[in-house]
């Protein structure tokens, strides 16, 4: 995807694809980086999965400015997670200009992508990094809590005190049974979609749900500006947040559009 040449003016009417009878999920169709400008409500967060412009597929090209186009519709202090390779990180470095790396989730796929090869490692991971603007206070944070099998109660440990500090001075918390999640700083073990695939690159709901939860306030409004088969809109509605959708492709949307009218049947 090349960057736009002719981008619709922003005052043209923005008319959504798709928009949920609740109000949970709109799809636009286009190049992100010409609908962004135009949103008519702002996102406060942004979860995505760009092209990574690794492969010859047609389908796999890097769209640039597409950073910078999130960055101007995001408020100023706002979280980016986006999943990707080193190597693309490395490469398009550039583009995230302005923002502040935080932290990474790894996916661990469980199966390899494409055939073995002799002189490489079986690749069976992929990147979220969370890149963020703004004070790192002003934003909000949920990690899912990890169960442990222990519960202790108040729990108070004795510091190893410097010789000039107060003899036994002791430290507590409070152990109600769950731990924050540990580095990488998260680690998401699923297994690639493959049979019910809708997309060339569709990752599971348990890789995306997590890093809506943590960036995302319930209610608010998360932002993919590369839609694919629409896995951030169902688990966004999944875990209680809004979603605004972009995609380039009208095929792709209408598979969007048919997922969550599934999503909205009721439970037999």
């Amino acid at each position: 995807m090349d960057k736009p040449t002719s981008p619709a003016p922003a005052s043209a009417e923005l008319v959504p694809y798709y928009a949920a009878p609740d109000n949970d999920v709109t799809l636009y169709v286009g190049d992100c980086r010409e609908i962004l400008p135009r949103l008519p409500e702002q996102p406060v967060s942004c979860v995505t999965d760009p092209p990574y412009g690794e492969t010859a597929a047609a389908w796999d090209r890097w769209p640039t400015g597409w950073v910078q186009a999130v960055a101007e519709a995001l408020p100023p202090a706002a979280s980016l997670w986006c999943f990707g390779s080193a190597r693309m990180f490395l490469e398009q470095r550039d583009e995230f200009a302005g923002w502040r790396f935080a932290q990474e989730a790894l996916w661990v796929k469980r199966n390899g992508s494409g055939p073995g090869s002799r002189d490489r490692l079986v690749k069976v991971h992929e990147w979220a990094y969370h890149w963020y603007r703004g004070a790192w206070g002003d934003l909000y944070h949920e990690w899912e809590r990890e169960r442990t099998t222990a519960n202790k109660g108040t729990v108070r440990k004795a510091s190893r005190s410097a010789e000039h500090q107060r003899d036994g001075r002791a430290t507590s918390w409070q152990d109600d049974g769950t731990r924050q999640p540990r580095s990488v700083s998260f680690l998401i073990e699923a297994p690639s979609v493959r049979y019910r695939k809708r997309h060339q690159d569709e990752k599971p709901l348990a890789t995306v749900e997590p890093l809506i939860r943590e960036c995302t306030p319930p209610g608010g409004l998360v932002l993919d500006p590369m839609a694919g088969s629409g896995t951030v809109a169902e688990a966004a509605v999944m875990c209680g947040r809004r979603a605004v959708l972009i995609e380039q492709s009208e095929e792709s949307a209408a598979v969007i559009v048919q997922r969550l009218q599934q999503l909205a049947l009721p439970a037999a």
